[in-house]
């Protein structure tokens, strides 16, 4: 049977475009072929904003997500494979999905509270860190 990350990606991402919200992704950086800004990531990790005003060209397929947008200015082309994707979620009320590490058989969570996310990135993408120390967070529920 075919992975249900892409598909619940491409499903929580319209839903949360649908409600008038701004998507967010928090990415692992460190799974092979992930291309980001390297000065963006922290712990590892890194938060980006995929809202259509951020990015451009921005598709969502079965094995990556690819996109341009622009970074201190500077444009880049941005390449994520699908299992680097670790949760989709909305700026404002912080619902979305949460996926599990890559495994057989391991289900999604679904992430419905406000203070699942801390405070909002600002810009096109920012860091994040569970320290604690006012950048944005996701928790499992």
């Amino acid at each position: 049977m075919k992975p249900q990350r892409p598909y619940l990606l491409r499903a929580i991402y319209e839903w949360i475009q649908d409600s008038g919200e701004i998507p967010y992704l928090l990415v692992d950086a460190n799974v092979p072929d992930v291309v980001v800004p390297i000065e963006h990531v922290e712990d590892g990790q890194i938060v980006l904003n995929i809202g259509g005003n951020a990015v451009r060209d921005l598709e969502l397929g079965d094995e990556f997500v690819m996109f341009s947008s622009r970074f201190d200015g500077r444009a880049m082309e941005l390449s994520l494979p699908i299992a680097s994707i670790k949760a989709i979620y909305c700026k404002d009320s912080g619902e979305g999905m949460v996926f599990p590490e890559e495994s057989l058989g391991a289900q999604p969570s679904v992430v419905n509270e406000p203070s699942a996310v801390g405070k909002e990135p600002s810009a096109d993408s920012k860091k994040s860190s569970p320290s604690g120390d006012g950048k944005p967070t996701l928790r499992l529920v």
